[in-house]
């Protein structure tokens, strides 16, 4: 028999007698995992085979348990593990299985152990052993178990829902303190709204009272809390409300605002010390890196203050020596997912690196005497080199350089192709956008 007749013959039966086929749980069969990684072809591009798996158990409808791989009658169990084992450490899961239809073999990553057993165990008897190896309570993985929301009729991605269910699971199990790092693109703000949803959904809160959880949404730019207020988390309805303008509003439950609205500053003492310190349940601070973690910082000024509450840190960037405070505030990763990931997986496309490197960075650059930089500033009598660039020194005429040269470079290849610039700060990025503007408009003055 071949792998098909393996799975409808043998595997499929064994899993229903086994209970996985009665809601909520369920079969997931030739479950396709990744979209297949792009791979540019002329101006245009193919795909790679996406990566599939046999069969998928699933406890809940977004909560998976065991991964299983089948091989045909003339083939041995173990033949299929390697490649069982490959699929449960994508998807982070604990239990995996490999069969030919007589014989299964169960590796349990609690344990380390590879099994020959007689039968599927049971959604059940898996959940019991997945439980009690996290040590999770049946009251938290009642709570873990409260569905997302659907209602968009977008499903999740794998990672996603990875990131959601380990930030939910770390909340319910006392984790103060949590990190995401997920690449720019890949869905940051649906986890957020995801993991917010389930525990809103499930009622849960610090104290454990007969009420739902107040939430705050903290960012360092008005469109990274409008934009979410407005779109994925619009199912919260009259529950949102955004903290701007010195306004003060203790009657909602699913809070929004960057934190220089909520800091002091020589003007005011700070809103967030119109709250009580135990006032919210959690804090998502998204982007964590571009806040600061130092320790005289304004966010974290915020952040110890509402100590009691849980905070969980999304941000996009791996560990640099620039954000080890971040790292060192949140902990390490409990979930990462990288660039490179997404581009193996399909779900980024790849991308080619253009540096540009100006006279100024090669050779270094001193000012002449009375020289003023972009702000009008004298500019100290230094050599500069390019850690100075927009950081101690801002020269009008490099980042015009640089304007003109990427401008060209566009012309000669692509100048429609997708492209990110990559700046210091959002002043230099607002410089640089207006550089370019004057290029492009340049030669339509021309021509009129």
């Amino acid at each position: 028999m071949n792998e098909a007749d393996t799975c409808r013959k043998f595997v499929v039966p064994k899993l229903q007698a086994a209970g996985w086929d009665n809601e909520p749980h369920s079969i997931a069969e030739q479950r396709t995992i990744t979209d297949g990684r792009i791979v540019p072809v002329g101006k245009g591009f193919v795909r790679k085979p996406p990566r599939r798996a046999d069969y998928i158990l699933r406890y809940e409808r977004n909560f998976s348990l065991a991964v299983v791989e089948a091989k045909g009658d003339w083939q041995t169990a173990g033949q299929g593990i390697q490649q069982a084992k490959e699929y449960a450490e994508l998807l982070q899961l604990k239990f995996a299985y490999a069969t030919n239809g007589v014989e299964i073999i169960e590796f349990d990553y609690f344990t380390g152990q590879e099994t020959i057993v007689p039968s599927y165990p049971t959604p059940a008897e898996l959940w019991a052993r997945y439980t009690t190896n996290n040590s999770i309570s049946s009251q938290a993985g009642a709570q873990m178990l409260t569905p997302m929301n659907h209602l968009s009729g977008k499903g999740e991605r794998y990672y996603q829902e990875i990131a959601i269910n380990r930030s939910v699971e770390g909340i319910l199990t006392g984790q103060r303190r949590q990190l995401l790092t997920m690449a720019t693109g890949t869905g940051k703000t649906a986890v957020a709204f995801q993991i917010c949803w389930k525990l809103w959904s499930a009622m849960w809160n610090r104290n454990g009272e007969h009420r739902k959880p107040k939430i705050l949404f903290l960012a360092d730019r008005n469109i990274l809390v409008d934009d979410p207020m407005g779109k994925d988390f619009t199912p919260f309805g009259d529950a949102r409300w955004k903290l701007e303008g010195g306004v003060v509003n203790k009657g909602r439950e699913m809070y929004f605002a960057i934190y220089q609205s909520l800091a002091k500053d020589e003007r005011r003492p700070g809103l967030y010390q119109e709250f009580p310190r135990d006032f919210f349940d959690l804090i998502i601070v998204d982007e964590c890196h571009r806040g600061s973690a130092r320790d005289d910082s304004n966010w974290r000024e915020i952040l110890n203050y509402f100590e009691p509450a849980y905070q969980l840190g999304m941000t996009a960037t791996p560990l640099r020596e620039e954000n080890r405070d971040t790292y060192l505030y949140f902990g390490n990763p409990i979930y990462t997912y990288s660039l490179r990931q997404g581009i193996d997986d399909g779900f980024l496309a790849p991308y080619r690196v253009h540096r540009i490197i100006s006279e100024w960075d090669a050779a270094g650059w001193r000012p002449s005497k009375d020289e003023l930089d972009r702000y009008g500033r004298p500019i100290p009598d230094e050599e500069y080199g390019t850690k100075d660039f927009e950081r101690t020194v801002a020269l009008r005429a490099r980042t015009e350089a640089i304007a003109k040269h990427l401008t060209d470079f566009l012309k000669k290849h692509d100048r429609f192709a997708k492209t990110v610039v990559f700046c210091v700060d959002q002043e230099h990025a607002d410089e640089m956008r207006r550089a370019l503007k004057q290029l492009e408009q340049r030669p339509r003055a021309a021509n009129s």
